[in-house]
C-alpha cells in the first residue's frame, strides 16, 4: 500500500507523527505542495519564501538520505493532493493537523482520505476549550486549562526507515519555484540556517539562565531564537518543552502562547483582518497622504526615534526582531502614528521569517486594544522610556549606525540631547502630542 504524507509547516523527520504512520502502513511519498491561492491575501510572505526554499532543501537531504525523496507539486493543495492520489494510485493522505483557515478548508475538501494526527501543538488545541467548550480567549485562563495536558508527549523518533513506492511521481524544481530575491538579493544579512538540523542543534545548546530577565534586553542576544524554526515545523514544540527544565516557566509560557494563537484564529477564523471588538471599527485610524507618509517612514526605520528604527531596520535587513521591540514598533505604528494595526500586520507578515497567522495577529491586535485579549487602547508605551529602561543602547548602535557614536546619555532621544545628527531624522511626533491625539481618538469608542 502506498500513502501519501503532506507537508506544510511541519518539515521535520523527528517527532512526526505523520510520517511515522504512514510509513508504518507502507510506501510514503512526501509532498509539499506550494499553495498561493488558498491562502489568498495570507500566502506567505517574502521572507518567508527564503526561509522555505532553505527549509526544503535541507528536508529534502535528510529524505534521500532514508533513500526517500521530497516531491514538489504548485497549486491548490485540495487539488493538487487529489490528482496525486488518483496519478500515485495512493490509498491515503497522512498530515499534521493546522489551523490557519485555508488548511483547515482543504482538509474538509479532502475528507475521509485524509488522516490527521497532532504534532504542532504542546496539546490538541480542541481538547483545551472552557466549561462550555469553546476555545479560549484569554490566555491566563487558557494557561490554567492547558495544565491538566502537561507535560507533553515524550517526542517520537524520526523512523529508521521510510518504504519508497514502486514509482516516484515527477517533481516540479525548487530553483524553479524563485523563491529567493534576485533582482536585488536583499537577504544578505539574514544570518540564520533553516532547516530541522539547525533546530535540533539550538536545542540541544538551549540556555535559559537569567531568561525572565534577559528576554526583554535588545541587546543581550538572551532570546532562543527558535520562533522560525517552530513557525515552520522543523521542530516540534514538545521535542522542545522537554529540551526546557520544570522552573523555564517564562519560556514555556512562550510556547503555550503559540497553542492559545491557534485557538483563537480557530474560534474566529478572520482574526488577522476583523477587530475583536466590534466597536474599535469606529476608532478614526489615520489615511491619506501624509499618513501614508508616516507609515513608509517607520516601514524604512525613519521615526526620529532610535529604539523604533533600530527595530524596524533590523527587520528589514535580517528577517526577524527582538520580542521586547516588536512591541515598542507595533505600540508607536498604532498609537503614536494612529495608523490601523492592519498595515503593521501585513508588513510585519511578508518581512519576518517566523510569521504565524496566529501569532502574528493576535500579538498585534494585542498591542491594539482591539482584541479579545488585548492590552487596553489607553495603554501607550513611551518608546524613549522603554528604550532606555530596558538597555538598548548598543541594539540601537548595530542598527542605526549614524548613532554610533553617541554615549548612552544620548543615543535614547539623541534630539533632547542636542545630539542628533544632520542625517539622523527629527522625530514625526513628539511623544505628549502622540499621546494625546491617541486618547482622543480612544474616547470616540467607549
Amino acid at each position: 500500500m502506498t500513502d501519501l504524507l503532506w507537508l506544510r509547516q511541519d518539515l521535520r523527520l523527528h517527532d512526526q507523527p505523520a510520517l511515522v504512520a504512514a510509513a508504518h502502513a507502507g510506501a510514503v511519498i512526501p509532498v509539499y505542495v506550494l499553495d498561493d491561492e488558498a491562502p489568498g491575501a495570507w500566502k506567505i510572505g517574502k521572507a518567508q519564501r527564503w526561509w522555505l526554499h532553505h527549509s526544503l532543501a535541507s528536508l529534502s537531504k535528510a529524505l534521500e538520505r532514508k533513500q526517500s525523496r521530497l516531491i514538489l507539486r504548485r497549486g491548490r493543495a485540495a487539488e493538487v493532493l487529489a490528482a496525486l492520489l488518483d496519478e500515485t494510485g495512493a490509498e491515503r493522505v497522512h498530515a499534521i493537523r493546522h489551523y490557519e483557515p485555508w488548511w483547515r478548508d482543504a482538509e474538509r475538501v479532502l475528507g475521509e482520505r485524509l488522516c490527521l494526527y497532532d504534532g504542532n501543538h504542546l496539546a490538541r488545541i480542541e481538547d483545551v476549550t472552557t466549561g462550555g467548550g469553546a476555545p479560549y480567549r484569554i490566555y491566563s485562563s487558557f494557561w490554567k486549562g492547558l495544565q491538566p495536558h502537561l507535560p507533553p508527549a515524550e517526542p517520537l523518533a524520526a523512523p529508521r526507515d521510510i518504504p519508497a513506492p514502486g514509482t516516484w511521481p515527477k517533481s516540479d524544481s525548487l530553483r524553479d519555484w524563485h523563491l529567493l530575491p534576485t533582482a536585488p538579493d536583499w537577504t544578505g544579512g539574514f544570518d540564520w540556517t533553516p532547516g530541522e538540523e539547525e533546530a535540533l542543534r539550538k536545542v540541544e545548546h538551549l540556555a535559559l539562565e537569567g531568561y525572565d530577565e534577559r528576554r526583554n534586553l535588545p541587546s543581550d542576544p538572551g532570546t532562543s531564537r527558535l520562533s522560525p524554526h517552530l513557525h515552520f515545523g522543523e521542530i516540534s514544540p514538545r521535542t522542545v518543552w522537554h529540551a526546557t527544565a520544570a522552573d523555564d516557566i517564562t519560556f514555556r509560557k512562550e510556547l503555550a502562547w503559540r497553542d492559545f494563537t491557534d485557538g483563537v484564529v480557530l474560534a474566529l477564523p478572520a482574526y488577522a483582518d476583523a477587530n475583536g471588538r466590534d466597536r474599535y471599527d469606529k476608532l478614526p485610524w489615520r489615511e491619506g497622504k501624509t499618513a501614508r507618509a508616516d507609515l513608509r517612514a517607520w516601514q524604512r526605520g525613519r521615526t526620529g526615534y532610535p529604539i523604533v528604527d533600530a527595530g524596524m531596520r533590523q527587520l528589514w535587513q535580517s528577517g526577524w526582531m527582538h520580542n521586547r521591540v516588536r512591541m515598542i514598533t507595533a505600540s508607536f505604528l498604532v498609537k503614536h502614528l494612529l495608523i490601523d494595526w492592519r498595515e503593521g500586520e501585513r508588513w510585519f507578515w511578508d518581512c519576518l521569517v517566523d510569521a504565524d497567522y496566529g501569532n502574528n495577529s493576535v500579538n498585534w491586535q494585542w498591542i491594539a486594544g482591539t482584541g479579545v485579549d488585548a492590552n487596553m487602547f489607553s495603554r501607550i508605551m513611551a518608546p524613549i522610556g522603554q528604550s532606555e529602561k530596558f538597555a538598548a543602547g548598543d541594539y540601537i548602535r548595530r542598527w542605526v549606525p549614524e548613532l554610533k557614536h553617541l554615549p548612552d546619555a544620548a543615543i535614547h532621544d539623541p534630539e533632547a540631547a542636542g545630539r542628533r545628527p544632520d542625517d539622523y531624522p527629527a522625530m514625526l511626533i513628539g511623544h505628549r502630542e502622540a499621546r494625546e491625539r491617541a486618547l482622543a481618538a480612544g474616547k470616540k469608542v467607549r
